[in-house]
């Protein structure tokens, strides 16, 4: 039944669509079941159902990676540092440390091999199975279960975000845990759906990806949530963020785009000739869908405007400006440059080293890039903010004066 709503689906959308083809169909993984993108530099990757896809030319063309891989389903892929995870449905998981030349499976401990997502924290990398979390604190040499609080052991989604870690199960909803995994504490006030595939942090608004009810955001860190209404209906799989823009991922109706913190949505899916899409990315200049017709690019600026500042010309070095205004009352905003593409994390922290809030968390596109901070609900006082991206990091203080 899935199948034939899925392409009745796409027979709608074919005849109802235009000529005007804007994403693109790329070479390579073409019938291929693409769940999800890593980046690393100028490297882009996608995990398949045949394994690991390698672009080094902004995606035109792919080549498999898989030499070592003894599973080749692969679920989910991530970077720390020079170390590249492969999750794979029933293999476990497999740790690259040459660029995907070659392949080493690291599961000592890991006593469910269903892999279905993957996180990093710091030094800390965390394994969503079908039979719970675990942990590994040594580049996954060994593996220890996380799995206190949690009433649900099949695991789908995990987000890292600052200090908290987020889970999503599927049929029990979210959990949190502030502690590294050590315990779980359920999360699901608001949410109508207790299935979640996937989260994703947009300024200070957590995101989570349900099947069938689409989307959720939460602005306290899932104390409670409400329906994104413009996904209402929808398979949402992923969300990608650029900026303060985000998009998702949906099955049965392509990819969304809102600009208003998951208030409203519209489909940006001109030229998609399939609309099941199960994961997306933004890497440089470019967002990314991978479904199970291989994987489709479309530049930003098509459907987003003002992704970048200062004409679009990209920036040379990596810097963090200062805040303006500053002193400021009760709001200030902060920009960034990036020269590439980059995982970036800006926080703001009080005069003891605690943390306020999160600015921005997520990769972006290379550009200079701003970010609003409303402190209302702060008092006076000395912050400071610090950008991570990549291996730069630098803090600056911001005065708030009420």
């Amino acid at each position: 039944m899935r199948t034939q709503v899925r392409w009745l689906a796409v027979a709608i959308f074919l005849l109802c669509s235009t000529t005007s083809a804007q994403w693109v169909q790329t070479n390579g993984a073409r019938s291929d079941s693409v769940t999800r993108f890593a980046i690393s530099g100028t490297s882009l990757f996608a995990a398949t159902s045949i394994g690991v896809f390698l672009s080094t030319d902004n995606g035109t063309n792919w080549t498999a990676v898989n030499s070592g891989l003894t599973n080749t389903n692969v679920r989910t892929v991530v970077l720390s540092g020079t170390n590249l995870f492969a999750g794979t449905l029933g293999g476990g998981v497999f740790l690259s440390t040459n660029n995907g030349t070659s392949w080493t499976a690291v599961n000592a401990g890991l006593t469910n091999t269903k892999v279905r997502n993957l996180a990093i924290s710091g030094t800390n990398l965390f394994c969503a199975t079908e039979g719970g979390v675990f942990l590994s604190t040594n580049s996954g040499t060994s593996w220890t279960a996380v799995n206190t609080g949690l009433t649900n052991y099949t695991i789908l989604g995990l987000l890292v975000s600052g200090t908290n870690l987020f889970a999503g199960t599927n049929g029990s909803g979210a959990f949190l845990s502030t502690n590294n995994g050590t315990s779980w504490t359920a999360v699901n006030a608001g949410l109508t759906n207790p299935t979640i595939f996937a989260f994703a942090l947009c300024g200070t608004n957590l995101f989570a990806a349900t099947w069938g009810d689409g989307g959720f955001v939460s602005t306290d860190n899932g104390t409670s949530w409400t329906a994104s209404t413009g996904l209402r209906g929808t398979y949402v799989d992923a969300f990608t963020v650029s900026g303060s823009n985000i998009f998702a991922a949906t099955w049965y109706h392509g990819v969304f785009l809102s600009t208003d913190n998951g208030i409203s949505w519209t489909t940006v899916n001109s030229g998609l000739t399939n609309i099941d899409v199960y994961a997306i990315a933004v890497y440089g200049t470019n967002l990314f869908a991978g479904g199970p017709a291989g994987i489709w690019r479309r530049p930003l600026s098509e459907m987003v405007t003002a992704i970048e500042d200062d004409g679009g010309k990209i920036p040379t070095q990596f810097a963090l400006d200062q805040n303006y205004p500053n002193p400021f009352n009760p709001a200030t905003t902060v920009s960034f440059n990036l020269p590439s593409q980059s995982f970036v994390s800006l926080k703001v922290f009080d005069a003891l080293g605690r943390e306020v809030t999160t600015l921005a968390y997520g990769e972006m596109s290379a550009g200079t890039h701003s970010m609003r901070w409303d402190a209302n609900n702060v008092p006076s006082g000395i912050y400071y903010y610090r950008l991570q991206a990549g291996a730069f990091t630098e803090t600056r203080k911001a005065v708030l004066l009420k």
